[in-house]
């Protein structure tokens, strides 16, 4: 059973990371015009709606949302079990031609994000893809960087670190736990 090492952020401080990315994903993108955002199941995706959520209180603008299941394009499969499960991924727009943001909690080996990509093209050619995360903990395995880091936290491999959302857990924080 793992153990909290450390609470890193709580609830004020991850919506301030979440707004300053959304402050971010404007500026970058000059406006949101042609923006869309696209969650990584399961908790990128109330990440994702978080950021819309910010985005349109300060540009009045709706940013579509989309949630990606990318278990069909991880590369480590097999290794996580001989029947998958696989939810549905629901992008209720088309992406070619778009500006996407694909949003994560964490960001650690890269290939999460490396499956997103394949996912998304599968279900067309977007203008662009770029990449934001509310944790950052380094150690990355593919040449896979985030355009959007809520922030940066060193880790060690031993280490997990545990984006907690009131949907799946009941509580907002960020806790780097230690494996017993």
């Amino acid at each position: 059973m793992p153990t909290v090492k450390a609470t890193l952020m709580e609830e004020t401080a991850i919506g301030r990371a979440l707004s300053r990315i959304a402050h971010e994903i404007v500026e970058r993108n000059d406006g949101v015009e042609n923006v869309a955002l696209i969650g990584i199941r399961r908790r990128g995706v109330p990440l994702a709606r978080m950021i819309a959520a910010n985005i349109a209180q300060f540009e009045r603008v709706q940013v579509p949302v989309g949630e990606l299941d990318i278990m069909l394009y991880r590369d480590d499969l097999t290794a996580i079990s001989d029947m998958p499960q696989v939810n549905n991924t629901n992008v209720p727009f088309s992406v070619t031609d778009k500006r996407l943001v694909i949003v994560d909690d964490v960001l650690y080996t890269g290939r999460t994000a490396r499956a997103a990509i394949d996912a998304i093209f599968a279900l067309g050619r977007p203008a662009m893809i770029q990449l934001a995360v509310l944790v950052d903990r380094g150690h990355r395995e593919l040449p896979i960087r985030a355009d959007y880091v809520g922030k940066n936290i060193p880790t060690s491999h031993s280490e997990v670190v545990a984006v907690q959302l009131p949907e799946y857990d009941g509580e907002t924080a960020v806790r780097i736990l230690t494996k017993d």
